[in-house]
């Protein structure tokens, strides 16, 4: 299994997940922060959640199960488990 090849530090992952949450979302505004969750995001439903994955994954070259997904609270989960698949 090979590594993942982003940067595993934390800023660098927000600042990535920042620019998706946006581009998803169509909101200039967004931050990516560690509290937050999907309800405090216009749009983040179901089918938000499936858009956003599917840009993490392409742009981190990562994959997700659906448990991995599922188990997620909020943005902070999301950066420890992606710094995980990397190998940090």
């Amino acid at each position: 299994m090979t590594t993942a090849s982003f940067p595993t530090d934390s800023a660098s992952i927000y600042a990535t997940l920042t620019e998706i949450l946006r581009d998803t979302f169509d909101n200039d505004d967004l931050v990516a922060a560690p509290a937050m969750t999907a309800a405090q995001v216009e749009g983040w439903d179901s089918m938000g959640n499936v858009r956003l994955f599917l840009s993490i994954e392409q742009e981190f070259g990562v994959r997700f199960n659906a448990s991995e997904i599922s188990g997620i609270k909020n943005v902070g989960e999301l950066v420890a488990l992606l710094q995980q698949k990397a190998g940090a």
